[in-house]
């Protein structure tokens, strides 16, 4: 490790712990993995990885969809552009990610502090969006699952207005 490496990797840990988010040493050298919370998607889990020259962010958004590739492609396009520092990125599975690199030497606790906003935003605020692209006919199996068998419907709630149908009996639940 160099100096710049162990000067990164002592501030982040300093930073994570000072903005009490829950953090672990990762299986990488120099890799810390942080839970996020999230509101739409409950927690993110992101890995700062400290290396030689830069460090190296990223983070799982959501797997692979189902249906709507082009959607949900197109959709996650059109945010990056809007992102700062940090961009979409598919793996050759299909799932998503949230991924960048700073050099090291622009590290300090304001870029931590933006980073980690950034990874935040860019998997919680679209969560449900994404969701709806690239997963409905699933969720609405899902949902008619529910509605038949009287299970609970509550985590399947922020979308009962596109997967409710006529004559459904959990329409007398919305009240």
């Amino acid at each position: 490790m160099n100096e710049d490496t162990t000067r990164v990797l002592q501030l982040a840990e300093r930073y994570l712990e000072e903005a009490e988010l829950e953090w672990e040493s990762g299986a990488r050298d120099g890799e810390l993995v942080v839970t996020l919370p999230g509101e739409k998607k409950l927690k993110t889990v992101a890995s700062l990885v400290v290396g030689e020259r830069d460090l190296s962010v990223s983070a799982f958004v959501i797997r692979n969809p189902d249906e709507g590739h082009a959607k949900v492609y197109r959709y996650l396009l059109q945010r990056n552009l809007r992102m700062p520092l940090l961009g979409y990125a598919v793996d050759a599975s299909g799932d998503v990610y949230v991924k960048g690199q700073v050099p090291l030497r622009g590290v300090d606790d304001d870029l931590l502090d933006t980073v980690l906003g950034v990874v935040l935003e860019a998997a919680d605020q679209p969560f449900n969006e994404l969701l709806v692209l690239g997963f409905l006919t699933s969720m609405r199996k899902e949902w008619d699952w529910r509605v038949k068998n009287g299970e609970s419907l509550r985590n399947l709630e922020a979308f009962r207005s596109i997967l409710e149908r006529p004559g459904d009996p959990s329409a007398a639940d919305a009240s």
